[in-house]
């Protein structure tokens, strides 16, 4: 369907495919991995004819319809949400928006005159839009726009009014209502709760197209693909299973690779001992440039690329008193809708809490009042003795200066610490080399998440407060980080759409708003996360696996 034929591609000093092949095949479901700057957004490009190689072929048939979702969302105003996500639906939403536009002449007393013109040309595209079931767009629409989080007042709602997250929610929906036959998506997944995410996954794998996409989530990958073709090195490798296929094949494909590196070196070793002894002996000449000819023509085997993960141990906080918040009939409500109706919680040293529920249940607000980000109606907040608490949000960003490096702020928060140390804190979030001396207003919202983290759990506060904490983490960073907080000694309560965070950390469930998202009675679940899904079936509120 789309192949890459001997690809190369460079940017300035910058080799991004050295002879690379890859094939994309009709109803095939692949995940494209790599490190950062490896190529996958240059390949999806190619894809879509919007970079080209340097030198190979990049083969995509001339009527094949392609969606391609990425993360930089063009501007959007002026439509409904609805009419914004059917305008995405292909040759069906060029024809419903026609449509609107001849009904509104059709009442335009300045266009009587052309009124005949405009009523043949509306039969002939109402035909057309029948023909290709037009007329259950806006169902269909709805659908998806209700499966991505949105309610009904949003979906009927002027979408410039949402926010950066929400309009990505609303270009995920065009590109899924377009049914194209190929689907490119880059990231599907990071501006989605976990019901959102598990409403995609069902979504994708009854879609009988070809998909190409990248993904920092394991569990999501895991349930959809069944190729994984990673790029490192200019070199695209294929391996015809899931990501945890691919992470024991890879391991596997090293380990055989180190024991023929070992061999070709002993073998490589032993030839030339043979030619540096008997190069000056006139009757081993010919032996030994006939085995100098033979190493030559040898193609050596490398050693496999080794892709190093800097493990940071953080610091032991300071030990908190045994209640660390106690909330009393807490109320809460924006305008006429109630988040919270005499909420009560008390939490306990060393415990983690996973805060669960559907969207607008009030997951972030109950995180932000705990925080003191936002004040209840009324009711008691009371925080424990000796407490020091560390709140992560995307608000957590403003703190960083602009104008310093990464090494720079590094520097500034933590002044008495070695510069190795603040080196190694700076690799365990993916900040190695060169990165550190970008400087931070140059950064991707990715980016400066991972440094607001960094600083945060350098010296770790006893009581963090986590709302979405691995937004834009790749996989190892993500388990560096859940394997560190395994180890933490203080109390947590989080937002997580990460179901390998959930996983590994959450000891207690607080489940919000209940199967409708309207509940006001939370469910505590005084076990872990994954006993939590056992009992109740079901990996998020409402949505059954």
């Amino acid at each position: 369907m789309i192949s890459f034929s001997n690809i190369q591609k460079q940017y300035g000093k910058q080799l991004i495919f050295v002879d690379a092949n890859f094939q994309l095949n009709a109803g095939e479901k692949v995940g494209l991995i790599g490190p950062n700057g490896a190529g996958k957004t240059t390949l999806f490009r190619m894809v879509v004819g919007e970079e080209v190689p340097d030198e190979g072929d990049v083969s995509v048939p001339k009527k094949l319809t392609i969606g391609y979702f990425r993360q930089d969302v063009e501007e959007m105003s002026g439509r409904s949400v609805l009419d914004e996500a059917i305008a995405g639906s292909g040759r069906v939403g060029d024809l419903h928006h026609e449509l609107e536009s001849l009904q509104h002449d059709m009442g335009d007393p300045d266009k009587l005159n052309d009124l005949d013109r405009i009523l043949a040309r509306f039969g002939e595209v109402q035909e057309e839009y029948e023909t290709l079931g037009g007329y259950s767009v806006e169902s269909q629409a709805r659908e998806v726009l209700h499966g991505l989080g949105f309610a009904d007042e949003q979906i009927d709602g002027d979408v410039g009014a949402l926010s950066g997250g929400w309009k990505m929610r609303v270009a995920l929906a065009r590109v899924l209502l377009g049914k194209p036959a190929v689907l490119l998506m880059d990231e599907p997944t990071n501006h989605l709760d976990l019901e959102s995410i598990i409403w995609l996954e069902q979504f994708l794998k009854a879609y009988d197209g070809a998909l190409l996409m990248t993904s920092h989530d394991r569990a999501f990958m895991n349930r959809i693909v069944s190729k994984i073709a990673e790029i490192d090195a200019g070199e695209i490798t294929v391996y015809s299973g899931d990501y945890d296929f691919y992470e024991r094949e890879r391991t596997i494909r090293e380990s055989n690779q180190q024991a023929q590196f070992a061999r070709q070196q002993s073998m490589l070793a032993k030839e030339q001992r043979f030619i540096d002894r008997f190069k000056t002996h006139a009757a081993k000449a010919s032996q030994v440039q006939s085995r100098i000819k033979a190493l030559d023509k040898i193609e050596k085997i490398e050693l496999p690329k080794k892709r190093q993960v800097v493990e940071f141990n953080f610091k032991t906080p300071s030990r908190s008193g045994d209640m660390v918040a106690e909330l009393t009939d807490l109320h809460k409500a924006y305008g006429k809708r109630v988040i919270y109706d005499g909420f009560n919680l008390t939490i306990r040293r060393g415990e983690r809490w996973a805060v669960m529920g559907r969207n607008g249940a009030g997951k972030s607000t109950l995180l932000k009042m705990i925080a003191g980000a936002s004040d209840p109606d009324s009711g008691e907040i009371r925080l424990g003795a000796s407490l020091n608490m560390g709140y992560f949000a995307q608000q957590a960003l403003d703190v960083l200066d602009p104008e310093l490096t990464i090494f720079e702020q590094l520097q500034n928060d933590f002044p008495k610490d070695t510069v190795g140390s603040l080196r190694s804190l700076a690799g365990a979030f993916q900040f190695s080399g060169e990165d550190v001396d970008k400087r931070i207003r140059s950064l991707s919202g990715g980016e400066k998440s991972r440094l607001a983290m960094a600083r945060m759990l350098f010296h770790p506060p006893n009581f963090l407060v986590l709302d979405e904490p691995t937004n834009h983490l790749d996989m190892a960073t993500k388990e560096m980080l859940v394997d560190a907080l395994k180890d933490f000694e203080g109390t947590m309560i989080f937002v997580s759409h990460d179901r390998s965070f959930l996983r590994g950390l959450g000891s207690r469930v607080l489940e919000l708003g209940g199967e409708t998202g309207t509940e006001r009675t939370p469910r505590v679940y005084p076990g872990t996360y994954i006993e939590y899904v056992q009992a109740l079936g079901h990996e998020a509120p409402g949505i059954y696996s």
